[in-house]
Protein backbone atom coordinates (compact mmCIF):
# COMPACT_ATOMS: atom_id res chain seq x y z
CA UNK A 1 0.00 0.00 0.00
CA UNK A 2 1.34 3.45 -0.88
CA UNK A 3 1.66 6.33 1.51
CA UNK A 4 -1.34 8.66 1.50
CA UNK A 5 -1.12 12.44 1.64
CA UNK A 6 -2.49 12.26 5.19
CA UNK A 7 0.63 10.48 6.39
CA UNK A 8 3.65 12.42 7.70
CA UNK A 9 6.71 13.32 5.64
CA UNK A 10 10.33 13.39 6.74
CA UNK A 11 11.81 16.80 5.96
CA UNK A 12 15.58 16.28 5.83
CA UNK A 13 17.41 19.54 6.50
CA UNK A 14 20.95 19.79 5.17
CA UNK A 15 23.70 22.39 5.00
CA UNK A 16 26.64 23.03 2.71
CA UNK A 17 29.91 21.42 3.69
CA UNK A 18 33.03 23.55 3.88
CA UNK A 19 34.14 22.07 0.56
CA UNK A 20 30.86 23.11 -1.07
CA UNK A 21 31.25 26.60 0.36
CA UNK A 22 34.76 26.84 -1.07
CA UNK A 23 33.52 25.59 -4.44
CA UNK A 24 30.78 28.26 -4.45
CA UNK A 25 33.34 30.93 -3.60
CA UNK A 26 35.99 29.94 -6.16
CA UNK A 27 33.80 28.29 -8.85
CA UNK A 28 35.69 24.99 -8.76
CA UNK A 29 37.75 22.73 -6.51
CA UNK A 30 41.08 23.41 -8.24
CA UNK A 31 40.80 27.16 -7.67
CA UNK A 32 39.85 26.62 -4.03
CA UNK A 33 42.85 24.35 -3.45
CA UNK A 34 45.17 26.85 -5.14
CA UNK A 35 43.86 29.65 -2.89
CA UNK A 36 44.51 27.64 0.28
CA UNK A 37 48.08 26.86 -0.83
CA UNK A 38 48.76 30.51 -1.61
CA UNK A 39 47.33 31.56 1.76
CA UNK A 40 49.63 29.08 3.48
CA UNK A 41 52.63 30.52 1.66
CA UNK A 42 51.79 34.03 2.77
CA UNK A 43 51.15 33.02 6.37
CA UNK A 44 54.14 30.70 6.77
CA UNK A 45 56.68 31.48 9.46
CA UNK A 46 60.39 31.76 8.70
CA UNK A 47 61.25 28.41 10.28
CA UNK A 48 58.88 26.35 8.13
CA UNK A 49 60.09 25.05 4.82
CA UNK A 50 58.20 25.67 1.58
CA UNK A 51 57.60 21.92 1.17
CA UNK A 52 56.13 21.73 4.66
CA UNK A 53 53.76 24.62 3.89
CA UNK A 54 52.50 22.91 0.75
CA UNK A 55 52.16 19.60 2.59
CA UNK A 56 50.10 21.27 5.33
CA UNK A 57 47.87 22.85 2.69
CA UNK A 58 47.24 19.43 1.13
CA UNK A 59 46.39 17.98 4.55
CA UNK A 60 43.94 20.82 5.23
CA UNK A 61 42.23 20.32 1.90
CA UNK A 62 42.10 16.56 2.42
CA UNK A 63 40.11 17.23 5.59
CA UNK A 64 37.58 19.26 3.62
CA UNK A 65 37.21 16.46 1.10
CA UNK A 66 36.84 13.73 3.74
CA UNK A 67 34.26 15.82 5.58
CA UNK A 68 32.32 16.32 2.35
CA UNK A 69 32.37 12.60 1.47
CA UNK A 70 31.24 11.59 4.98
CA UNK A 71 28.40 14.10 4.89
CA UNK A 72 27.18 13.00 1.48
CA UNK A 73 27.35 9.35 2.52
CA UNK A 74 25.33 10.07 5.66
CA UNK A 75 22.67 11.87 3.66
CA UNK A 76 22.46 9.09 1.07
CA UNK A 77 22.28 6.42 3.78
CA UNK A 78 19.57 8.32 5.62
CA UNK A 79 17.40 8.61 2.52
CA UNK A 80 18.00 4.96 1.61
CA UNK A 81 17.16 3.69 5.10
CA UNK A 82 13.89 5.65 5.20
CA UNK A 83 12.74 4.41 1.80
CA UNK A 84 9.41 2.58 2.14
CA UNK A 85 8.93 3.85 5.70
CA UNK A 86 8.12 7.50 5.13
CA UNK A 87 8.16 9.99 2.27
CA UNK A 88 11.24 12.20 2.33
CA UNK A 89 12.08 15.67 1.09
CA UNK A 90 15.48 17.36 1.31
CA UNK A 91 15.53 21.07 2.16
CA UNK A 92 18.77 23.06 2.24
CA UNK A 93 19.50 25.37 5.15
CA UNK A 94 19.27 28.46 2.94
CA UNK A 95 15.56 27.79 2.29
CA UNK A 96 14.50 26.99 5.85
CA UNK A 97 13.51 30.58 6.66
CA UNK A 98 10.78 30.49 4.01
CA UNK A 99 9.79 26.82 4.18
CA UNK A 100 6.28 26.07 5.44
CA UNK A 101 6.35 22.98 7.63
CA UNK A 102 3.19 20.89 7.85
CA UNK A 103 2.21 20.04 11.46
CA UNK A 104 2.58 16.34 10.57
CA UNK A 105 6.14 16.70 9.26
CA UNK A 106 8.98 14.95 11.05
CA UNK A 107 12.10 17.10 10.80
CA UNK A 108 15.43 15.30 10.42
CA UNK A 109 18.47 17.56 10.68
CA UNK A 110 21.80 16.28 9.35
CA UNK A 111 24.68 18.50 10.37
CA UNK A 112 26.21 20.43 13.20
CA UNK A 113 24.40 21.45 16.38
CA UNK A 114 23.98 24.94 14.96
CA UNK A 115 21.84 23.58 12.13
CA UNK A 116 19.45 22.05 14.68
CA UNK A 117 19.19 25.39 16.50
CA UNK A 118 18.56 27.28 13.26
CA UNK A 119 15.96 24.79 12.06
CA UNK A 120 14.12 24.73 15.40
CA UNK A 121 13.17 28.40 15.00
CA UNK A 122 11.15 27.61 11.89
CA UNK A 123 9.90 24.11 12.75
CA UNK A 124 8.63 24.94 16.23
CA UNK A 125 6.24 22.26 17.41
CA UNK A 126 7.38 19.64 14.90
CA UNK A 127 9.49 16.78 16.29
CA UNK A 128 13.15 17.34 15.42
CA UNK A 129 15.57 14.43 15.10
CA UNK A 130 19.23 15.44 15.11
CA UNK A 131 21.53 13.18 13.06
CA UNK A 132 25.31 13.28 13.47
CA UNK A 133 26.90 12.76 10.03
CA UNK A 134 30.39 12.20 11.45
CA UNK A 135 30.75 11.32 15.14
CA UNK A 136 34.55 11.54 14.83
CA UNK A 137 34.30 15.21 13.96
CA UNK A 138 31.21 16.57 15.74
CA UNK A 139 30.47 16.35 19.46
CA UNK A 140 26.78 16.52 18.54
CA UNK A 141 25.08 17.62 21.75
CA UNK A 142 21.91 18.10 19.71
CA UNK A 143 22.68 15.15 17.41
CA UNK A 144 21.96 11.96 19.40
CA UNK A 145 21.29 9.77 16.35
CA UNK A 146 23.13 8.59 13.24
CA UNK A 147 21.95 7.12 9.91
CA UNK A 148 22.36 3.55 11.23
CA UNK A 149 20.04 3.89 14.25
CA UNK A 150 17.61 6.40 12.72
CA UNK A 151 14.88 4.06 11.46
CA UNK A 152 13.65 2.82 14.88
CA UNK A 153 13.25 6.34 16.23
CA UNK A 154 11.44 7.53 13.09
CA UNK A 155 9.01 4.63 13.49
CA UNK A 156 8.47 5.65 17.12
CA UNK A 157 7.74 9.23 16.11
CA UNK A 158 5.29 8.05 13.44
CA UNK A 159 3.49 6.02 16.10
CA UNK A 160 3.64 8.89 18.57
CA UNK A 161 5.29 6.94 21.40
CA UNK A 162 8.66 8.68 21.63
CA UNK A 163 10.51 10.68 24.28
CA UNK A 164 11.26 14.33 23.66
CA UNK A 165 12.45 17.50 25.33
CA UNK A 166 10.68 20.85 24.96
CA UNK A 167 13.05 23.80 24.63
CA UNK A 168 12.06 27.37 25.51
CA UNK A 169 12.91 29.90 22.81
CA UNK A 170 13.33 33.68 22.90
CA UNK A 171 11.45 36.13 20.72
CA UNK A 172 12.23 39.61 19.43
CA UNK A 173 9.12 41.40 18.18
CA UNK A 174 9.28 44.83 16.53
CA UNK A 175 6.62 47.50 16.65
CA UNK A 176 5.96 46.94 12.93
CA UNK A 177 5.03 43.28 13.55
CA UNK A 178 8.27 41.63 12.42
CA UNK A 179 9.59 38.93 14.74
CA UNK A 180 12.58 36.64 15.12
CA UNK A 181 12.98 33.56 17.30
CA UNK A 182 16.13 32.29 18.99
CA UNK A 183 16.98 28.77 20.12
CA UNK A 184 20.19 29.81 21.94
CA UNK A 185 20.47 33.58 22.03
CA UNK A 186 19.60 36.94 20.53
CA UNK A 187 22.01 39.76 19.81
CA UNK A 188 20.71 43.33 19.71
CA UNK A 189 23.21 45.96 18.60
CA UNK A 190 25.28 47.32 15.70
CA UNK A 191 26.41 45.48 12.56
CA UNK A 192 29.94 46.78 13.01
CA UNK A 193 32.26 47.48 15.93
CA UNK A 194 30.71 50.79 16.93
CA UNK A 195 28.61 51.68 19.95
CA UNK A 196 25.00 50.59 20.06
CA UNK A 197 22.70 53.40 21.17
CA UNK A 198 19.25 52.62 22.52
CA UNK A 199 16.82 53.17 25.38
CA UNK A 200 16.25 50.13 27.56
CA UNK A 201 13.19 49.59 29.78
CA UNK A 202 12.90 46.80 32.34
CA UNK A 203 10.87 46.35 35.54
CA UNK A 204 9.43 49.85 35.31
CA UNK A 205 12.83 51.54 34.91
CA UNK A 206 14.32 53.09 31.76
CA UNK A 207 17.83 54.15 30.76
CA UNK A 208 19.67 55.45 27.73
CA UNK A 209 22.54 53.12 26.88
CA UNK A 210 25.75 53.13 24.91
CA UNK A 211 27.24 49.65 24.72
CA UNK A 212 28.53 46.99 22.35
CA UNK A 213 25.09 45.38 22.34
CA UNK A 214 22.82 43.13 24.37
CA UNK A 215 22.84 39.33 24.65
CA UNK A 216 19.60 37.55 25.55
CA UNK A 217 20.09 33.87 26.34
CA UNK A 218 17.71 30.92 26.60
CA UNK A 219 18.36 27.91 28.81
CA UNK A 220 19.78 26.02 25.83
CA UNK A 221 22.16 28.90 25.15
CA UNK A 222 23.21 29.51 28.73
CA UNK A 223 26.32 27.33 28.32
CA UNK A 224 27.30 29.16 25.13
CA UNK A 225 27.66 32.89 24.50
CA UNK A 226 26.26 33.73 27.93
CA UNK A 227 28.94 31.64 29.65
CA UNK A 228 31.67 33.62 27.88
CA UNK A 229 30.35 36.83 29.46
CA UNK A 230 30.59 35.28 32.92
CA UNK A 231 34.10 34.07 32.09
CA UNK A 232 35.04 37.65 31.21
CA UNK A 233 33.62 38.94 34.50
CA UNK A 234 35.55 36.28 36.43
CA UNK A 235 38.76 37.13 34.58
CA UNK A 236 38.42 40.83 35.38
CA UNK A 237 37.77 40.03 39.03
CA UNK A 238 40.80 37.77 39.26
CA UNK A 239 43.10 40.20 37.48
CA UNK A 240 42.22 43.40 39.33
CA UNK A 241 40.49 42.37 42.56
CA UNK A 242 42.33 39.16 43.33
CA UNK A 243 39.09 37.22 43.55
CA UNK A 244 36.27 35.93 41.40
CA UNK A 245 32.86 36.09 43.03
CA UNK A 246 30.74 35.77 39.90
CA UNK A 247 28.86 32.49 39.76
CA UNK A 248 27.90 31.43 36.27
CA UNK A 249 24.16 31.11 35.73
CA UNK A 250 22.75 28.21 33.74
CA UNK A 251 19.08 27.53 33.08
CA UNK A 252 17.13 24.39 32.34
CA UNK A 253 16.24 24.12 28.67
CA UNK A 254 12.50 24.17 29.36
CA UNK A 255 12.56 27.00 31.91
CA UNK A 256 10.26 29.97 31.31
CA UNK A 257 13.06 32.44 31.91
CA UNK A 258 15.65 34.23 29.82
CA UNK A 259 18.82 36.05 30.86
CA UNK A 260 19.91 39.37 29.38
CA UNK A 261 23.31 41.01 29.75
CA UNK A 262 24.43 44.36 28.36
CA UNK A 263 27.92 44.07 26.90
CA UNK A 264 30.39 46.75 27.95
CA UNK A 265 27.91 49.44 29.04
CA UNK A 266 29.42 52.94 29.04
CA UNK A 267 28.55 55.53 31.67
CA UNK A 268 28.45 59.18 30.60
CA UNK A 269 26.43 62.36 31.04
CA UNK A 270 23.73 60.95 28.80
CA UNK A 271 24.02 57.17 29.28
CA UNK A 272 23.58 54.99 32.36
CA UNK A 273 24.64 51.49 33.42
CA UNK A 274 22.23 50.45 36.18
CA UNK A 275 20.11 48.13 34.01
CA UNK A 276 23.01 45.94 32.89
CA UNK A 277 21.56 42.45 33.45
CA UNK A 278 18.45 40.64 34.54
CA UNK A 279 16.02 37.74 34.23
CA UNK A 280 13.15 37.96 31.77
CA UNK A 281 9.83 36.17 32.19
CA UNK A 282 6.43 36.25 30.53
CA UNK A 283 5.44 39.09 32.85
CA UNK A 284 8.78 40.92 32.67
CA UNK A 285 9.89 41.46 29.06
CA UNK A 286 12.68 43.74 27.93
CA UNK A 287 11.75 46.81 25.86
CA UNK A 288 14.47 48.35 23.68
CA UNK A 289 14.04 51.48 21.57
CA UNK A 290 16.73 51.94 18.93
CA UNK A 291 18.61 55.24 18.80
CA UNK A 292 20.84 54.11 15.92
CA UNK A 293 20.24 55.97 12.64
CA UNK A 294 21.64 53.01 10.67
CA UNK A 295 23.32 49.60 10.97
CA UNK A 296 21.27 48.47 13.96
CA UNK A 297 20.33 44.77 13.83
CA UNK A 298 18.84 41.90 15.79
CA UNK A 299 20.02 38.40 14.91
CA UNK A 300 19.81 35.02 16.59
CA UNK A 301 21.97 31.96 17.16
CA UNK A 302 25.05 33.48 15.56
CA UNK A 303 23.52 33.75 12.08
CA UNK A 304 23.93 37.40 11.15
CA UNK A 305 22.50 36.91 7.67
CA UNK A 306 19.08 36.14 9.17
CA UNK A 307 18.27 39.38 10.95
CA UNK A 308 15.85 42.22 11.66
CA UNK A 309 16.85 45.80 10.97
CA UNK A 310 16.85 47.76 14.23
CA UNK A 311 17.28 51.44 13.46
CA UNK A 312 15.83 54.66 14.89
CA UNK A 313 12.06 54.36 15.22
CA UNK A 314 12.17 50.61 15.90
CA UNK A 315 11.04 49.32 19.28
CA UNK A 316 11.73 45.69 20.17
CA UNK A 317 9.96 43.66 22.82
CA UNK A 318 12.20 40.80 23.95
CA UNK A 319 10.57 37.91 25.76
CA UNK A 320 9.66 34.24 25.77
CA UNK A 321 8.27 32.88 22.49
CA UNK A 322 4.97 31.05 22.48
CA UNK A 323 6.60 28.44 20.24
CA UNK A 324 8.84 25.78 21.74
CA UNK A 325 11.28 23.45 20.03
CA UNK A 326 10.59 19.72 20.35
CA UNK A 327 13.80 17.68 20.33
CA UNK A 328 13.41 13.92 19.98
CA UNK A 329 15.37 11.91 22.56
CA UNK A 330 14.39 8.32 21.85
Amino acid sequence: MGLSSAEPKAIIVTSETRLEQLKSRFNNIAQAKFFIKQSKKIAKSSNISQNQVLEDADVDFDRYEVEDVNYRNSLEQTIKNLRGIIKTKVVQRAYITNYLFDPKDIVIVIGRDGLVANTAKYAAGNPIIGVNPDSHQYDGILLPFNPSNLVPIVKKVIRGNYRYKMVTMAEAKLNDGQRLLAFNDLFIGPKTHVSARYRLSFHGQSENHSSSGIIVSTGAGSTGWLSSLFNMAKGIGNAFLGRSEVNQITLEWDTNELIFIVREPFSSKTTQVTLAAGRLSAKSPLIIESQMPENGIIFSDGIQSDYLQFNSGSIATIGIAKEKAKLVLG
